[in-house]
């Protein structure tokens, strides 16, 4: 095949090369970008820069957003620690009414997250089918505390990152793993060794939005642990409640955590996402 025929075939299967957008797919795409960051513009516009220092000093955001920084990193080493197994099982096992077992998984995902709070306490509350058990038995009281926090936020979270991981281990290429078994690695060896390799990646990127997620938990969190300062009010609480009293300090706290989070999601992609498909 000559070059010029090369040249002809490539653009026939390139659309001619060009890196430019149809009108159709472009002028959607710009209301997406416009819907998605009017709102975060009209946080920046609003704001009122002049007071910020005094407004931040006075209030509690300083240790709501420590509080959430904790919080929704325990939740993700949680949900790393519990979640990749279960991941692993939904991609790799053919156990009985798994289809069932994935629904329930990814309940979260679409469940208001309000009614997880409702549950989480109908469970594990004072009066709930097990927490009363543990207030009784052993004398642990979940119910708004940090650990209800943390609680909530691994709740709603986890989910995130056990559909991306599980994803990852569907799109895997077995034959690594079964060339390793073939060699006599054990089962624990090549998921440790081969696996997990394969999708860090992906597990990475899943890890980021279940932190990302867990951070801006609002619903379950204050129906579970409530609100209390320095204790169990997080970051999104705080901005609620500051926009019932005062609003310049309900937009501050807002673009504080909005900030926080571009920046560490940022970095994190920088560092962790390249070649992700996620």
């Amino acid at each position: 095949m000559t070059l010029g025929a090369r040249e002809r075939r490539r653009r026939a299967v390139t659309g001619g090369g060009s890196r430019t957008a149809p009108a159709p797919l472009l002028v959607p795409a710009l209301v997406a970008v416009a819907f998605l960051v009017v709102p975060l513009v009209g946080l920046v516009v609003r704001a009122p820069w002049t007071d910020a220092w005094d407004i931040l000093h006075g209030s509690q955001a300083a240790t709501a957003l420590r509080l959430s920084l904790w919080t929704s990193t325990l939740a993700t080493a949680i949900a790393l620690v519990v979640g990749v197994p279960l991941a692993w099982v939904l991609a790799r096992t053919d156990l009985p009414g798994l289809r069932v077992l994935r629904a329930l998984v990814t309940l979260p995902l679409v469940l208001p997250p309000v009614v997880g709070g409702v549950a989480l306490l109908l469970a594990f509350g004072r009066n709930g089918f097990l927490g009363r058990y543990l207030d009784q038995w052993f004398g642990i009281t979940i119910p708004f505390s940090s650990t209800a926090v943390v609680m909530a936020e691994t709740f709603v979270a986890m989910p995130f990152l056990v559909v991306t991981v599980e994803g990852a281990l569907r799109a895997a290429n077995r034959g690594y793993e079964d060339a390793a078994a073939t060699l006599g690695a054990g089962r624990m060896t090549v998921f440790r060794r081969v696996t997990l390799p394969m999708v860090t990646p992906s597990l990475a990127a899943g890890a980021v939005l279940c932190w990302a997620r867990a951070l801006g938990e609002f619903g379950a969190t204050i129906t579970f642990a409530g609100s209390f300062p320095g204790r169990t009010q997080t970051m999104p609480i705080a901005v609620y409640y500051a926009l019932e009293t005062d609003p310049d300090a309900a937009v501050l706290l807002s673009l504080v955590l909005l900030l926080v989070s571009v920046a560490i999601l940022v970095a994190l992609r920088d560092r962790w996402l390249r070649g992700s498909t996620v």
